[in-house]
């Protein structure tokens, strides 16, 4: 096994980390490695896909989830990928979560020795958006522009909290041209939804948690299944408050109020009038116009 650990994860601590790994070496042989920068928990995952790890853990948040899986799969899809094993450390551990594991490290360290001890584990549909894998969400628009507001606090010292995500939120959605939509999607029978103010694309539920409550725009969505995407029509006040409180109670209905929503899609591509944030599980990579999005059945074994 080897356990890629974010050393910055934000929900633990140097010494919390060195206890989990000391757990997971008391049950097979295990090496660990830390991420030094952007992009390493990837290097270090694809070594040891090709090296013939087992298992690969993510020790970290949904960013350090994110890398090990491109890593992972950079040579494609293969009966030589290691099973997956996350251990949440990050402040929202959304992945981690839809697969109903634990939110506590602890707990999930329990979960995953069990699992391995028990050989048990599930294969995933994953997202794929042009050459970049993800694992629960991606977004264009509004929701991408908190993200790189959000990431923009912490270079600059902030914590990632989920007070800092809403505040960061509500900045973003006052600042934004509300009048010009800039987005339009193209499915794959033909038809085209044009006039769009944002698109959030998911392959599980929930999409995000605010505090302990999951928000579904999607609710749908399935890791059984290919993608879904949820566009909204309208930003203004009202309609954004009632699709939140939707989200909130997990009842977004596929047509409503300045929303729709598209269900367990193969393939399907976004475009913009203007360049627009663009961004993966909850990492900004900066403006796109075009995004082509396919959804990979089967694309990963996880331990759960």
């Amino acid at each position: 096994m080897l356990v890629v650990s974010n050393p910055r994860a934000t929900a633990t601590s140097a010494r919390q980390r060195d206890v989990l790994v000391h757990a997971l070496a008391a049950n097979t042989k295990l090496e660990i490695e830390e991420t030094a920068n952007r992009g390493h928990a990837a290097a270090l995952a694809c070594r040891a896909m090709r090296d013939g790890v087992d298992v690969v853990v993510a020790l970290g948040g949904d960013g350090t989830v994110n890398e090990v899986v491109n890593g992972l799969l950079t040579d494609g899809i293969h009966d030589g990928v290691p099973a997956l094993g996350v251990v949440p450390g990050g402040s929202t551990n959304v992945f981690a979560r839809a697969l109903g594991l634990p939110n506590d490290p602890v707990e999930a360290t329990s979960v995953l020795i069990d699992a391995m001890q028990t050989r048990r584990e599930r294969r995933i549909s994953l997202g794929r958006a042009d050459d970049r894998w993800f694992v629960f969400a991606a977004g264009l628009g509004l929701d991408a522009a908190v993200v790189e507001g959000v990431e923009g606090h912490r270079r600059r010292g902030r914590t990632s909290t989920h007070g800092l995500y809403l505040r960061t939120a509500v900045r973003t959605f006052f600042g934004q041209e509300r009048r010009k939509p800039a987005i339009q999607l193209e499915l794959p029978d033909g038809r085209i939804v044009p006039d769009l103010h944002l698109a959030i694309v998911t392959n599980c539920t929930p999409w995000t948690f605010l505090g302990n409550r999951p928000m579904a725009p999607t609710p749908r969505a399935s890791f059984d299944e290919g993608l879904d995407v949820y566009v909204r029509t309208r930003l203004g006040l009202p309609s954004v408050l009632w699709g939140s409180l939707r989200m909130a109670r997990g009842t977004t209905k596929a047509n409503e109020f300045g929303a729709r929503s598209e269900h367990d899609l193969s393939e399907f591509m976004l475009r913009t009038s203007r360049p627009m944030p663009f961004q993966v599980d909850g990492d900004a990579l900066g403006d796109r116009q075009e995004v082509h999005f396919a959804g990979v059945l089967n694309a990963l074994r996880v331990l759960v």
